[in-house]
């Protein structure tokens, strides 16, 4: 049950900035910068697991951001695009990830031994 409220909450925050008009916002930024939608892909997903400390979250709202930037730049590999989002939701995982306190308690650490080994 709580996967289902993890994947809804991130949906509906992804639609949340979808529907204000972040993703066009970021899309037309990073065209005029000519930034390669890959590596768009994977920064806004990063940026976003930092901030949420969730990889759901930043996998669904990542891909909702960027789905304006496709339809603006011809020829990108979508599968790339999916294994950049995949990979910059992975990142960091610190203390405000459920991972980082289940890693910490299972192996005993305190919050800076888990802060070096496991972020």
């Amino acid at each position: 049950a709580a996967i289902v409220l993890i994947v809804g909450a991130g949906g509906g925050f992804k639609q949340m900035l979808v529907d204000s008009g972040v993703g066009n916002l970021i899309g037309h930024m990073a065209v005029q910068a000519q930034i390669s939608p890959i590596l768009l892909a994977w920064l806004v997903a990063a940026v976003i697991r930092v901030a949420t400390g969730s990889a759901t979250v930043a996998t669904i709202t990542g891909a909702g951001i960027v789905a304006p930037v496709v339809a603006m730049v011809p020829g990108v590999n979508r599968e790339l695009l999916v294994l950049a989002t995949g990979a910059g939701s992975l990142i960091l995982s610190h203390v405000n990830d459920a991972g980082f306190w289940l890693v910490k308690q299972y192996f005993n650490m305190t919050v800076v031994e888990t802060l070096k080994t496991w972020t």
